[in-house]
């Protein structure tokens, strides 16, 4: 399953786990294509109430997420904050992962190995931020991260073999970066499905409730 399946990243993972031979059964939800938007709990419920999961799922991926809230460009200084754009950062990126692992995490299979992967950003990292700035998407990245390691550890007493994780995908060549990259992409969309996939396929138990980046090496919190 991918949630924000119709986004850059979101819409090159579903191409690719289409294309996988190994992927028998695919599920695609958006705001855009099916009304899911994680700022709204009604339909985060609505959605997985649609879901007829079987066994459960093998992997859902979260590629849901906003950097510029209600249309407010990244903060330089804190005499920029806007508190209902610093509250709609929160909503989509922090509460919004909570809701997704709210309903969407029971759909995982209980038995043998399953992950539940939701994008984060290096700049949500505490211990790797020397730069300063975009207060809103740094603190809701952060708490993401928060989110994710609960998750983690929650989904572990159901199912030792779970793997939930929050992943750096780079800087992607996205209408979302468009403004921000400055050229210093590092991957197209395509290229990062396959990395981002490549990581979750050689992670183990044991790594659930990290952080890493594209190349699967840790991120610091």
């Amino acid at each position: 399953m991918v949630l924000g399946a119709s986004g850059g990243i979101g819409a090159a993972l579903t191409a690719a786990l289409r294309a996988d031979r190994n992927c028998s059964h695919l599920v695609a939800l958006s705001r855009s294509r099916n009304g899911l938007d994680l700022a709204d709990e009604e339909s985060v419920a609505a959605a997985a109430l649609n879901i007829a999961p079987g066994e459960g799922f093998d992997l859902i991926f979260n590629a849901a997420g906003i950097l510029e809230a209600n249309g407010a460009a990244p903060e330089k200084a804190f005499k920029d904050i806007d508190a209902a754009a610093m509250m709609r950062a929160f909503a989509v990126n922090a509460t919004g992962t909570a809701l997704a692992f709210k309903y969407f995490l029971p759909l995982l299979k209980r038995n043998g190995r399953s992950a539940f992967a939701t994008l984060s950003a290096r700049v949500g990292s505490i211990g790797d931020n020397r730069l300063g700035g975009w207060m809103s998407y740094r603190a809701s990245k952060a708490a993401l991260n928060q989110i994710v390691r609960c998750a983690a550890i929650e989904e572990t007493r159901r199912n030792k073999n779970s793997i939930v994780v929050a992943l750096h995908p780079g800087t992607i060549q996205t209408p979302l970066t468009r403004k921000y990259a400055r050229g210093r992409y590092t991957a197209s969309t395509e290229t990062c499905a396959r990395d981002l996939l490549g990581v979750l396929a050689r992670l183990t138990p044991e790594q659930s409730g990290g952080f890493f980046d594209y190349a699967g090496e840790a991120v610091p919190w």
